[in-house]
């Protein structure tokens, strides 16, 4: 990350105030990395009958098959008690699973302990959710993310990119940029390890570090076309994976990743060795999500796909790309040196800091009703 010259640099916490802890689902089963195994448990699921369903579910203190919840808001899923639920699954929605893990949810809020409604009110194709985890940089998703511990910084507080989630008068008093995805931006790439954000006056300095991190935020939120590594080179399959893959490991020689007898190559070194937090590789937790055999006989999260899925293929060749070119973006982050700081004690002397206590909690979000429990509405 960028050095500095000083150390009143304010946190990112006093310039995103408001915080959300991630969703606790409170069992495995209601995510998975592909949709069709989710539908095919929730059909196992409400054909049960009695003792059977209650022992599928996994009840928890926070959930059982008599919890009366109101429904998620902008998502589908029933509102009365799952002891009489039937019908089809909820549409499984996209989550972020884990780091750079993007898997699938049944957003029914029965399913799950702590849902965090207030994320969901504001989750849509305007927001990006800042994902702080520990011991690795922040990430960025518009999915509703599930990665714990840590906490999930919204950009925006309400709905239809309205009411930034920053410091009030923060970007009036820095003066770069109105755009709060500006500032997202320059935060991405100048935050530090202790969570502190260096700001600057320099104005070609501050483009330089939002250029960064706006191919950063490309990178993380997965949108668009399917990125290229340096030189327009792409991986590809040179030797077909097979129906059941159990192993993979990497060749540094040929740039290689050997899956089973499949082969998948050119993968750079740089994608192999990204870590999403220290000792762990995210190309290995990204495979052992969807070959591991952990889950027990005859409960739901056993129902898995019989074969590799060809998404898995797709998915997996433009994961390896994203963290190489990550990789890149992040090696020229931490050659960025922030000069002319904007510190905290200017911040608090000019009445941005610290945040009036509302800027810490969610806005009020009024635009629609949600369906409370045994089909109740419920009044914000």
């Amino acid at each position: 990350m960028p050095s500095v010259t000083h150390d009143d640099a304010p946190p990112l916490a006093d310039l995103m105030p408001w915080s959300v802890a991630p969703p606790r689902l409170g069992r495995g089963w209601p995510a998975a990395p592909d949709p069709a195994s989710l539908k095919a448990r929730w059909d196992a699921l409400v054909k049960a009958e009695g003792p059977d369903r209650e022992t599928l579910f996994e009840p928890t203190r926070a959930r059982t098959l008599h919890s009366a919840v109101g429904q998620l808001p902008g998502q589908s899923g029933g509102t009365g008690k799952l002891v009489r639920a039937s019908g089809p699954c909820p549409e499984p929605v996209r989550v972020l699973a884990a780091p750079f893990d993007e898997q699938w949810l049944i957003p029914d809020h029965r399913l799950i302990d702590a849902a965090r409604p207030e994320l969901w009110r504001v989750a849509d194709g305007r927001q990006v959710f800042v994902v702080e985890t520990p011991d690795a940089p922040p990430l960025a998703t518009s999915s509703i993310p599930l990665v714990r511990p840590g906490r999930v910084r919204p950009l925006y507080r309400r709905p239809g990119g309205a009411e930034p989630n920053l410091a009030p008068g923060l970007l009036e008093h820095l003066g770069h940029s109105p755009d709060p995805v500006d500032f997202l931006a320059w935060a991405l790439t100048a935050i530090r390890p202790d969570g502190t954000v260096p700001l600057t006056r320099d104005r070609e300095l501050w483009a330089r570090g939002a250029e960064l991190g706006h191919r950063a935020l490309r990178l993380l939120r997965r949108g668009g076309e399917r990125p290229k590594l340096p030189g327009g080179r792409r991986p590809y399959v040179r030797a077909p994976l097979p129906a059941r893959p159990l192993t993979v490991h990497y060749d540094r020689d040929e740039e290689a990743l050997h899956v089973d007898g499949g082969r998948i190559s050119p993968v750079p070194p740089q994608a192999w060795d990204f870590e999403s937090a220290p000792g762990v590789r995210v190309l290995e937790h990204w495979f052992a999500a969807r070959t591991a055999e952990s889950a027990e006989p005859g409960t739901l999260a056993a129902i898995r796909p019989p074969a590799w899925q060809q998404a898995w293929t797709s998915e997996l060749l433009e994961l390896i790309t994203v963290l190489a070119l990550l990789d890149e973006v992040r090696a020229e982050q931490a050659e960025l040196e922030v000069t002319d700081p904007v510190t905290g004690s200017e911040l608090r002397a000019a009445g941005i800091l610290p945040v009036p206590d509302s800027a810490r909690h969610p806005a009020t979000v009024l635009d629609h009703h949600e369906e409370g429990p045994e089909g109740q509405f419920a009044l914000l």
